[in-house]
C-alpha cells in the first residue's frame, strides 16, 4: 500500500474520532476522551497539525497528553468513568426484554469496565509531569 494511501486512511479514521468524540461530548454514556486519543495517534501517522490542534483543544487536549506520557487517568475521571458505565449497562438490561442482547450488553460492559480499571491512576498532584 502506497504511503499517500496509509495518510490518507489514517486521516480518515483520526476525522471519524473526532466526529465520535465530538458526539460523546454531548451524549452521555458515549465515551469522549478515547475517541480522542485515537484520533491524535491517527493523526501522528497522518497529520502533525491536526495532531497539535487535537492536544491543543481545551480540557480534553491536557487528558490524551496525560495517557500518551502514561500518566493514566486522573482518579476523579476514572471513578465518574466507572459509574457512569456501570449505571449505562444496568440500565441497558434493565430495559432490554432479549436475553442474549441482555449478555452482549453485559459482556461489552465488562470489557470497558476492566479496560478502564487496568488504566493506572494518576493523582492530581502529578497531571501535566513526564513518569520518571
Amino acid at each position: 500500500m502506497s504511503e499517500r494511501l496509509q495518510r490518507g486512511l489514517w486521516l480518515t479514521a483520526g476525522l471519524a474520532c473526532v466526529a465520535i468524540g465530538g458526539i460523546g461530548i454531548v451524549v452521555p454514556g458515549l465515551p469522549t476522551t478515547v475517541f480522542f486519543i485515537m484520533a491524535a495517534g491517527a493523526f501522528a501517522r497522518s497529520n502533525e497539525r491536526l495532531e497539535a490542534w487535537v492536544l491543543g483543544l481545551p480540557g480534553i487536549g491536557k487528558a490524551v497528553s496525560d495517557y500518551r506520557a502514561g500518566l493514566g487517568m486522573p482518579r476523579r475521571a476514572k471513578v465518574l468513568a466507572l459509574t457512569m458505565l456501570t449505571a449505562a449497562v444496568l440500565v441497558s438490561t434493565i430495559l432490554v426484554d432479549v436475553w442474549w442482547i441482555r449478555g452482549v450488553i453485559l459482556a461489552v460492559g465488562a470489557i470497558g469496565f476492566a479496560y478502564i480499571w487496568r488504566i493506572p491512576t494518576t493523582p492530581t498532584s502529578l497531571r501535566g509531569q513526564t513518569p520518571t
